[in-house]
């Protein structure tokens, strides 16, 4: 599982945490059922306190993400697809948000964005 931290971010530690295993889950890159590492492991590879690593995972259990089994370990909660595809919509919802703020920042019509959108969502298919 890699986790990279910034010090520069303006997100808490804890919250780029969670927000980088959800997006692993999300991904697939984490299944259902996968064993993460313990706590106090996780917070000694990332050189941080436990306690941040304790409060990553506590987030991601009430977001549904994991689940804590006494005395095993936290493992990767199985998903309903649904709620997935609605956690990913949020999530591309949210940078487009930002996309079209800094494009009317720029002074770019709709047109131009259409256009943008369009070459960078059919990729190499061009």
């Amino acid at each position: 599982m890699d986790i990279i931290l910034s010090n520069s971010s303006g997100k808490p530690i804890y919250e780029q945490i969670a927000d980088q295993i959800k997006e692993q889950i999300m991904t697939g890159a984490l299944a259902a059922g996968e064993a993460l590492p313990s706590m106090r492991l996780l917070a000694r590879d990332l050189r941080i306190s436990v306690i941040t690593t304790k409060r990553a995972y506590e987030e991601l259990e009430r977001a549904g993400f994991l689940e804590n089994v006494p005395g095993k370990g936290c493992f990767v909660a199985p998903q309903n697809r649904e709620l997935l595809r609605e956690a990913q919509l949020r999530n591309v919802e949210d940078r487009l948000t930002q996309a079209v703020e800094e494009a009317r920042k720029g002074g770019f019509s709709l047109e131009e964005l259409h256009e943008l959108l369009d070459i960078l969502y059919k990729g190499d298919e061009l």
